[in-house]
């Protein structure tokens, strides 16, 4: 039996720097639906996982990049319950709590169309890739190496339309599209811990 392959030294200073990290939780809105994402990264390169969401016309989110995860559900013992359980539905990855490496800070949208969610962010960092089985939620997956996050020329400003105005946001250009809004939020609180 062959052991898994070891962490990169970026990956196990990152766990070092999750692990003194203090998130800030956001609890000054009422009400909020809570929901968790995952981040997973991995090595062979070290690179984070991002789905593509399927186009749905009641998801506000629909086709955009993401990271896995969803909404907290009666039956999720807390937030990290529903980053795990979501992330097993939606890409069919049943993560260990050992893998569990920290928490970033808290999301909110920034603009008023959206529902008031909250989501909390839950890195988990394994030792290999793991296979993956997307459901119909997810039209794609992507291991996104963090040396490419990471190049100057990745990350630039975006123009996008919202309800017929056109407005800027920061974004990382993917292969499959840009990631912006809340997901980009979230890979630069994690790339800043990298810093």
């Amino acid at each position: 039996m062959s052991l898994p392959p070891a962490l990169t030294s970026r990956l196990l200073r990152l766990r070092e720097r999750l692990a003194t990290h203090r998130p800030q939780e956001d609890t000054g809105r009422d009400p909020l639906v809570w929901a968790a994402v995952a981040v997973v990264v991995a090595p062979d390169p070290d690179s984070i996982l991002f789905i593509r969401r399927a186009e749905r016309r009641d998801d506000p989110w629909s086709g955009h990049m993401a990271l896995p995860g969803g909404r907290r559900s009666g039956e999720d013992p807390d937030l990290v319950g529903t980053a795990i359980r979501e992330t097993a539905e939606e890409v069919g990855l049943p993560l260990d709590p050992g893998d569990l490496a920290g928490i970033l800070d808290d999301v909110v949208p920034r603009t008023p169309v959206l529902p008031p969610i909250a989501v909390r962010p839950y890195v988990f960092i394994l030792p290999a890739r793991p296979s993956l089985l997307p459901n119909p939620e997810v039209a794609a997956t992507r291991w996104v190496a963090l040396d490419h996050l990471l190049h100057a020329e990745t990350y630039h400003t975006v123009e996008l339309e919202i309800r017929g105005e056109p407005r800027r946001f920061p974004a990382y250009r993917v292969e499959e599209g840009i990631v912006w809004g809340m997901t980009e939020r979230i890979v630069s609180s994690l790339l800043q811990l990298l810093a």
